[in-house]
């Protein structure tokens, strides 16, 4: 499968180089790509300083790319037309680039905002990864675009800074708040692992996730629901666990241990703060007890953390949907080991863990599901852990 996989990127890549030629009228300096991520388990725990789990997708964003001799970006997409978006650099500040564009130029801004030397550059970017579904999109883009720039103009960056410097881009250029946690996996996880990730100390180990070995697989099931954070979910949620945590007396929420947790929340009157609370605390020492089985090669009995995860999304952060419960119920329904939301929530995707013989129940039973509820057709396809951004062809 991953021979496979090596090939499709390497027919993408020579697309991706073909349509260059035709943008830009020479040839690219170097083709890059950078993978999407889901999340095994530790969910709105990143903005809290909290602990994260992703792994790779196979599927991200490709990005063809040279140098200018001027401070101009030029950007094209193969999913807009090819149409390309030219950006001065007088515009390169936040809320000077509308649209798709702010992606690519927000990491240009980034990097030279965060004292790193680099002139104009020509992009031409493609991708097969689902936008909207909660796989990161914004942050595959962005982690290739960075890594193309750091590689063409020679920068002394490390990885962990351009996971930061693509953060940044995405939060204060483009002015979509995000965590630490897409851009780092992105950048950082490597095949066969998932990124065990500190987002206050931003330390990580790589944990091994071989689901293959274990006679396992994770369906990643993609509800074709959009998730909708724009009526400022997503910010309201995070701003209630700000005012827990002043509240409490802690810098973050991640700094109220489980232990602790009752009497935490007989200090909170507010009865939805205290629901906020009481995820975040227990998702983290969830994100824990499953790095624990997955170093001791438990993989199989990690599923009921994941119900109890998708359990705790639904009912005390309140970020699922009809469409995350549905695809949840009918997997673990059919036989799947465990399951939940992934992702911000309020549609995207579910995960499955289930035994490699009963995949195809599993997913028959949650396509049934979605059909009888009226519901579109769900996207269910196996992931595995894929290895992290890199450069794909000279």
């Amino acid at each position: 499968m991953e021979a496979e996989a090596s090939d499709e990127l390497g027919a993408r890549a020579s697309h991706v180089i073909e349509a260059f030629g035709h943008v830009v009228g020479d040839p690219p300096d170097g083709c890059w790509a950078a993978p999407g991520r889901i999340n095994i388990i530790g969910e709105h725990t990143d903005y809290n300083d909290g602990y994260v789990l992703p792994i790779a997708l196979r599927y991200g964003v490709i990005v063809a790319a040279s140098k200018r001799a001027d401070r101009t970006v030029l950007a094209s997409s193969l999913q807009k037309d090819g149409v390309p978006v030219s950006v001065d650099e007088d515009q390169l500040h936040p809320g000077g680039v509308p649209g798709w564009g702010a992606y690519p130029a927000g990491i240009v801004w980034a990097l030279r905002r965060a004292g790193y030397e680099l002139g104009g550059v020509n992009l031409v970017l493609d991708g097969d990864i689902s936008i909207g579904g909660g796989l990161s999109s914004s942050a595959a883009l962005e982690c290739a675009v960075a890594l193309a720039c750091a590689d063409m103009f020679s920068l002394d960056v490390s990885r962990h800074e351009l996971a930061l410097v693509a953060r940044n881009a995405e939060s204060e250029f483009v002015g979509v708040p995000v965590g630490i946690m897409d851009p780092s996996a992105s950048l950082l996880c490597q095949r066969g692992h998932a990124l065990f990730l500190d987002t206050r100390t931003l330390e990580s180990e790589q944990i091994p996730f071989d689901l293959e070995s274990a006679g396992l697989s994770l369906l990643v099931i993609d509800t074709r629901a959009a998730h909708r954070l724009a009526d400022g979910a997503y910010a309201n949620r995070r701003a209630a666990c700000e005012e827990a945590a002043a509240i409490l007396n802690v810098p973050a929420l991640r700094d109220v241990e489980l232990a602790d947790l009752d009497g935490a929340l007989e200090q909170i009157e507010d009865p939805t703060i205290r629901r906020r609370v009481r995820h975040v605390v227990t998702e983290n020492a969830r994100v824990l007890e499953v790095v624990d089985l997955l170093s001791q090669g438990r993989t199989d009995a990690i599923g009921p953390l994941l119900i109890a995860s998708h359990e705790s999304l639904r009912d005390d952060y309140e970020v699922s949907s009809g469409e995350l419960d549905a695809a949840v119920e009918a997997a673990v329904s059919a036989g799947a080991l465990g399951a939940r939301m992934t992702g911000a929530g309020f549609g995207g995707c579910a995960i499955a863990l289930t035994a490699t013989s009963a995949v195809a129940q599993v997913a028959a039973a949650t396509e049934s599901a979605f059909e009888r509820l009226e519901f579109r057709r769900p996207r269910i396809f196996a992931a595995s852990a894929a290895g992290g951004a890199r450069r794909v062809l000279a």
